[in-house]
């Protein structure tokens, strides 16, 4: 049994966690798994309680309950993919196997049965979180599901948007989402499908055996090609998402 209290969280001790726990699983509001969201993976850091509730995600990630998976398994793919921070809880992913091949079947499953873009979304990072894809299982969902990606141009270092949805595809250094106003930008040239190798063919791939088309499509220009407005510097979108990632 779980001795909450020599564990911690990002508050300090995790004793409180199993009455957060017993809350959800009676009365599953938003404000109660937001709640847990701040004590276990606050703003992508992760520790000990973070994988010692792994066992209780994965017991909510195999319910009935659509919407309690999903947030079990978005959730659970968020701590996994901190398993390499320092969190003091050891070798995660020997300790939890059973849990994490649990999940992952699960984040499978779901991955065929949505039709919500962004559950959708959010389930493929999950899904390569419990994999342990660096970057794309923390990135992903960020650029996808939120339409954009920040990075810096590899020529002139200016801050760039990457615009991916309603807005259109393409970059631009100006504040695009504040105005109103057409700004100055250069169209993104998404990668031809038939070309994607890697995790870029393999997302791709899963996301159109799914019927997930406009995700499928968003997808060729995460892993195509972006032009600097301000010097004209041509680069991969991909490259640039994950310049900051560990080697």
């Amino acid at each position: 049994m779980t001795d909450w209290s020599q564990l911690s969280h990002a508050y300090g001790s995790a004793e409180d966690m199993p009455t957060l726990l017993g809350r959800i699983a009676r009365e599953p509001e938003p404000e109660l798994w937001s709640d847990l969201w701040s004590a276990l993976c606050h703003q992508g850091s992760v520790y000990s309680a973070s994988f010692a509730a792994l066992p209780w995600l994965a017991d909510v990630a195999g319910s009935d309950d659509r919407e309690q998976a999903v947030n079990a398994l978005t959730l659970a793919g968020a701590i996994m993919a901190g398993a390499e921070q320092q969190h003091g809880a050891g070798d995660v992913r020997t300790h939890h196997a059973v849990e994490v091949e649990s999940l992952l079947a699960a984040a499978n499953q779901h991955l065929r049965m949505t039709s919500d873009r962004i559950d959708y979304i959010h389930l493929l990072e999950a899904m390569l979180g419990f994999e342990g894809v660096v970057g794309w299982s923390e990135d992903l969902a960020q650029g996808l599901g939120n339409e954009e990606y920040e990075v810096d141009c590899p020529g002139c270092e200016a801050g760039l948007f990457i615009v991916l949805g309603e807005r259109g595809f393409f970059s631009t250094s100006e504040d695009y989402a504040l105005s109103d106003d057409d700004v100055e930008g250069r169209p993104l040239l998404p990668a031809n499908p038939a070309d994607l190798d890697g995790i870029g063919r393999r997302l791709h791939d899963i996301a159109i055996s799914d019927g997930q088309h406009e995700v499928a499509h968003a997808l060729t220009h995460v892993f195509g090609h972006a032009t600097c407005p301000d010097c004209e510097t041509g680069f991969s979108v991909a490259d640039q998402v994950g310049a900051d990632w560990p080697a």
